[in-house]
C-alpha cells in the first residue's frame, strides 16, 4: 500500500501556508487602503505623501516577508521539511530565506527542502503579486498627481 497523499508535516505546512498568504494579502489591504486614503489629503506636502506611500508600502513588505520567514522557522522545527545549504544560526537567517524567495531573487546559499517547499513557492507568488500590487498602486497615485498638475 502507498503512502497518503499528505502526512501530517504535509497538512501542517499547507494549513500554515493558507494561514500566512490570508495574512499577508489581509495585511497588504489594509496598508494599502489606508495609503491610498492618505494619498487623497491635501494637508501634508506631495513630497511627503509619496515617502510615506514608498515607506508605508516597504514596511508592509518587510512585515510579510517576516509572517513567512516565523512561519518557516516554525514548520522547520515541527520537522516539517528542513532548509539545505548554509547553516541556519537564528530567526534573522529564516527572515533572509523569506526575503530571498519573497523577492523571487532565487535560492542560492540556502534553499528549502521537504514539505517546506510548498510555503516557500507559495510566497513566491504571494511576494510576486503583492509587490505587482504595490508597484500599481504606486503608479495610480503618481497619475493622478500628474494629472492634478496639467
Amino acid at each position: 500500500m502507498g503512502e497518503a497523499l499528505l502526512d501530517s508535516g504535509h497538512l501542517a505546512v499547507v494549513g500554515t501556508t493558507l494561514l500566512v498568504v490570508a495574512a499577508s494579502v489581509l495585511l497588504h489591504f489594509e496598508v494599502s487602503s489606508v495609503l491610498s486614503r492618505l494619498m487623497r489629503r491635501t494637508s501634508p506636502s506631495r513630497r511627503r505623501r509619496f515617502l510615506g506611500l514608498m515607506f508605508g508600502l516597504l514596511t508592509a513588505h518587510v512585515a510579510e516577508i517576516w509572517l513567512f520567514g516565523l512561519a518557516a522557522w516554525w514548520l522547520e522545527g515541527t520537522t516539517s521539511g528542513t532548509v539545505a545549504g548554509a547553516p541556519m544560526v537564528n530567526g534573522l537567517d529564516y527572515v533572509y530565506l523569506s526575503a530571498i524567495t519573497y523577492t523571487t531573487l532565487g535560492y542560492g546559499d540556502v534553499f528549502p527542502e521537504g514539505p517546506l517547499r510548498f510555503l516557500m513557492g507559495t510566497e513566491s507568488l504571494t511576494g510576486f503579486m503583492l509587490i505587482t500590487w504595490s508597484a500599481s498602486l504606486t503608479f495610480l497615485e503618481m497619475q493622478r498627481h500628474w494629472n492634478d498638475r496639467g
